[in-house]
This record gives C-alpha cells, structure tokens and sequence, in this order.
C-alpha cells in the first residue's frame, strides 16, 4: 500500500494565515483612519486658535497706533502745557515786578506830595503878598490882552519876560486827556476830534496867554514837539520872529490850531532848539503834561516803557541842558499814572531859576 506524503503547510492553515494578516491590516487601517480623524480635527482646532491669535494680533496693532497717537497728542499738550507754564511763570515775575514799583512810585508821590505841599504853602504866601500889591491887571507893556473868566487873577509865579523868550509846547498823543484809557481812545480818533479835546483846548489856551504877556520890545519863538521838534510859524526855524509884530503871532496861534497832538515824546529833541536859536534864549518857557517816553531816538528793541525808563529819559534832557542853561518855567498840566513828573519838572524849575506851574482844569 502506497503511503500518501503529508505536506506542512496545507491550504487551510494558510487560510487561516491570510486571514489573519487581513485582520491586522484592517486594524491598522482602522487605527490610523482614527488617527487621520484626529490629526484633522487637532489641525482645525489649531487653525482656529491661529486665526483667533492673528485676529488679537491685528487689534493689539490697531490699539498700539491708538496708544501712539495718544502718547503724541499727551507729548504735545506736554509741551503746551509747560509753555503755558513759563508764560504764567514770566507773566507773575512781570507782576511781582510791577507791583515793586508800583510800591516804589507810591512812596516817591508821597514825598513829591509832601514837598509840593511845602512849595504850595510857600507860593501861597507869594500870592497873598503879589495880590496886595496887584489890584488892577498890568497890560499897558503887553503886546496884547488876554480876558480871563470872570474876576479870575492870573497870579502864577511865572517868569515870562526877558528879551528872547521861547515856548516849547508838547504835542504828543498825552496832550488828548487826563487819563491813560481816553489818551488810547483818542488817539485812534480823526484829527478834527483831536483838536476839540479839552486838555488840548486848555494847552493852545495856555500858549495865547503866554504870548499876551510878551513884551512889544522882546523877540519870542514858539516850538511844539513830540518825537521831533518843528516851529509853529513856517519857514522860521532857527530865528526869533518880533512880539509886536501881531500877523505872526496870529499866524503861530492859528498854526497851534490846527495843529492835532499824536507820537511819543522825546525832552532832549526839545531842549536841543535852545542850542539852535541865536542868541541863545534867556528864558525858556515849557507847556507839557508829564515825562518823556523816548531819547533823542527810539529804542532799538521796541517794549513798553515803565516808569523807570521815563525817568531816564528825563535824566538825559536834563543832561543835555549843559551847565548853564537858561531859565525854564515850567506849566504841567495834569496826566495820570506819572507820579513822578512834577518832582522833576519842579527840581529842573528851580535849579534853573524858574518856576513850575501845574493849573486846574480850567486854567487860563
């Protein structure tokens, strides 16, 4: 009997083989399919997170150039604020300045005052002793009369003789009022308003009665001035015109007239006339409301001028003057905010020989 051979590896074994390996491809395909799924979806979640960042990344920009344009606008109104800063800190410094010698000025009145009450009394027992001896107005050596208000007596104390009188009158912008806030009114009004003002009226009121107490025999010359100095009669600069002769004193008069305050004023131009007539003046008679406001030229660096730097202006004209000046009577009507003024005008009265003068309102 033949025996039949048996071979290991038989079909069902290998069945079984495939089967198997079939099964752990299929797990592996599950697995990783599974894997896939999640890998997907861990991509998506990522992506999600990535474009929510790139979304805040987006705002925080947006938010930076806010805070920028912030931080600028702060850095700016920084800056503002320390210029306001300064300008408080230089407008107090201009203040406490101010106020020093606005003290200054207050205690330099209250002397002037107290020395004028002294010449006051004095001057009123010159006019009680004058007025004893003057009953009747003395106008037979005048070129002309001059009629006064009522039973007015124009005992002034003034020195208005001598053989070449010059009269300088003040034709600045102060001549317009009494007070600072109408003087700044006036001035930017027509010319015709100007030359109604009532402070300008009593100065030409004052120059008609000077010149209708000149001698006939003595020779006169008339000189308004602000920044500049230029004689009323035209085309007589630098000569003395004759007191009798009656058209050319009408003639300075009308000129005076018509003639409308404004500028500054400058003393030296002024007293720089006396150096300009010959013969020199022996008596010098000057109309004017308080103290200069400039030298021979105006400044170089254009501020407003206080108190300090008028009375260096005074200072100068007076220098000018030289050693012997002639005689300068002095008629001061009244301005405020210049405390200082009659005191130099009353020192530069009497250390020439002259006289000061400071009328009321309705004088001459």
């Amino acid at each position: 009997m033949a025996r039949r051979k048996i071979e290991t590896f038989s079909l069902s074994f290998l069945d079984v083989i495939s089967c198997g390996f079939g099964a752990v491809v299929l797990f592996y395909t599950i697995i990783s399919a599974q894997s896939g799924l999640a890998l997907i979806q861990e991509n998506e979640d990522l992506k999600a997170e990535s474009n929510r960042l790139e979304q805040e990344v987006l705002e925080g920009y947006k938010h930076l150039a806010e805070l920028r344009n912030a931080l600028a606008s702060t850095d700016e109104e920084k800056v503002r604020a320390e210029g306001l800063a300064r300008q408080v800190i230089e407008k107090l410094t201009l203040t406490q300045e101010e106020l020093a010698k606005y003290e200054y000025d207050t205690l330099a009145r209250r002397e002037s005052l107290e020395r004028l009450k002294a010449d006051l009394k004095s001057l009123e027992e010159d006019t009680r002793r004058l007025k004893a001896a003057a009953e009747k107005p003395q106008t037979g050596s005048q070129v002309r009369s001059f009629a006064g208000d009522g039973d007015r007596q124009y005992l002034t104390g003034l020195k208005v003789g001598g053989k070449h009188v010059l009269i300088l009158l003040d034709a600045s912008a102060s001549m317009l009022d009494e007070t600072l806030v109408n003087i700044i009114r006036m001035r930017n009004m027509s010319p015709d308003r100007k030359l109604r003002s009532e402070k300008w009226q009593q100065a030409i009121g004052t120059i008609d009665w000077l010149t209708a107490q000149l001698s006939p025999d003595s020779n006169f010359q008339v000189y308004a001035f602000n920044t500049e100095a230029w004689p009323l009669v035209e085309d007589s600069k630098g000569r003395w015109l004759e007191a009798r002769d009656g058209k050319v004193m009408a003639g300075a008069l009308k000129a005076l007239r018509q003639t409308a305050p404004a500028g500054g004023t400058s003393l030296v131009n002024a007293f720089a006339v006396i150096g300009r007539l010959s013969p020199a003046p022996d008596n010098v008679i000057l109309v004017t409301d308080g103290l200069p406001t400039q030298g021979e030229k105006p400044p170089a660096i254009k501020k407003q001028v206080d108190s300090e730097d008028r009375e260096d202006f005074m200072q100068q004209a007076v220098r000018s003057l030289g050693r012997r000046p002639p005689p300068i009577n002095v008629v001061l009507l009244p301005m405020e905010g210049d405390p200082a003024a009659p005191t130099y005008f009353w020192r530069l009265a009497r250390e020439t020989g002259g006289a000061m003068l400071s009328p009321p309102g309705d004088w001459p």
